[in-house]
């Protein structure tokens, strides 16, 4: 399997799933008057987030991103600008992404035990078959799950927030009360604030917008533009290749030792806010190699153009940041990231 391959089945077969689904949940409030609801704790309207299972949907997410991170300089050409995404769910776990990126389109569709993804850029489809065992983790294979990605987010610092309610608001024409999370003063982070925007009949998630200091506009914010609750054809959720496309099927993992080599690869230092996820990069990830339009690319060099070089103890090699986060790759292929200062990296590493 190609290095593309393997992170693109990581990313959709992985634990850390839902996490990263939160991208697609929300962004900025629409323009009006803020609509008159019931009062509300904070606590009772976290709990009803918590405990919402995703209705049968269909939405528009938009995002806008202010990360300050020069993604012309990626390896391979990757970019994080995403012009548009359609999101859809049938409120039984079956579930549809598809995102635009400039004339390309990545779609990931989960029905029942079978996960698709697949690239119109490479004409690529990958078909993934999950276990019986890893469908019994709740929200694990919930491609589009808004209310399980942000019951992931709120399990993981409520504890170390101070979460209150402020106001309303609309979000694609539906009344919405504002959530936001501050970090407690002991959290050693980047961010402000986190605020997400819950549906007041549905408790559903449409709006997060990440917060950081020194500025009163959002570093990164995702929102449904337009959103439907109503019930989805089951064809939405079928996939056929294309015609000519290179199709490739796998077994998803589930307790096997890949599986557990991968989570042994990456591990969480700390909790809450200032949670750091370091590991080792593969030893070709670092290594020269062929861009899509056969162009040399060297990603050490790439990441001297972009990034400030360190030392210490954990050896040398590369600082990355932006306004939400920071990133410390070494030259022989550890990293660590988290949403915390260089330092917290440094301890990070020699923690492991």
């Amino acid at each position: 399997m190609q290095p593309k391959t393997k992170a693109i089945t990581a990313a959709v077969t992985g634990s850390a799933l839902g996490a990263a689904g939160l991208a697609w949940i929300a962004m900025p409030a629409t323009a009006g008057e803020a609509p008159e609801l019931p009062a509300i704790s904070a606590e009772e309207l976290v709990q009803s987030v918590v405990t919402t299972r995703t209705p049968a949907l269909a939405g528009t997410v938009e995002v806008d991103n202010n990360l300050g991170l020069p993604v012309s300089t990626l390896p391979g050409g990757t970019s994080l600008d995403i012009d548009a995404a359609r999101v859809y769910n049938d409120g039984a776990g079956n579930s549809k992404l598809a995102i635009e990126q400039g004339a390309s389109e990545h779609t990931v569709v989960r029905n029942g035990a079978t996960v698709w993804t697949y690239d119109s850029a490479d004409n690529a489809a990958t078909k993934i078959t999950v276990p019986p065992e890893a469908l019994q983790k709740p929200g694990e294979y919930e491609l589009s799950d808004p209310a399980t990605a942000a019951a992931q987010l709120l399990a993981k610092v409520r504890e170390s927030s101070t979460v209150t309610v402020e106001g309303t608001a609309r979000v694609a024409g539906r009344a919405v009360y504002e959530l936001v999370l501050t970090p407690k003063p002991t959290e050693r982070t980047l961010l402000r604030e986190v605020r997400v925007a819950v549906d007041a009949e549905k408790r559903v998630p449409l709006r997060l917008a990440v917060m950081t200091y020194g500025t009163s506009d959002p570093a990164f914010q995702v929102a449904f533009s337009d959103i439907a609750f109503a019930p989805q054809p089951a064809s939405e959720f079928q996939f056929t290749p294309p015609q000519g496309a290179k199709v490739t099927e796998e077994q998803a993992p589930a307790g096997h030792p890949e599986q557990r080599d991968l989570e042994n690869a990456v591990q969480v230092v700390g909790d809450g806010w200032d949670s750091v996820v370091t590991g080792t990069f593969p030893a070709e990830t670092l290594a020269p190699q062929r861009g899509e339009r056969g162009e040399s690319v060297d990603p050490k060099a790439l990441l001297a153009q972009f990034g400030k070089p360190v030392s210490g103890a954990f050896g040398t090699g590369y600082v990355i940041t932006t306004k939400v986060g920071t990133a410390l790759i070494t030259d022989d292929g550890r990293f660590a990231a988290g949403a915390v200062p260089e330092q917290v990296l440094v301890e990070a590493l020699g923690a492991k």
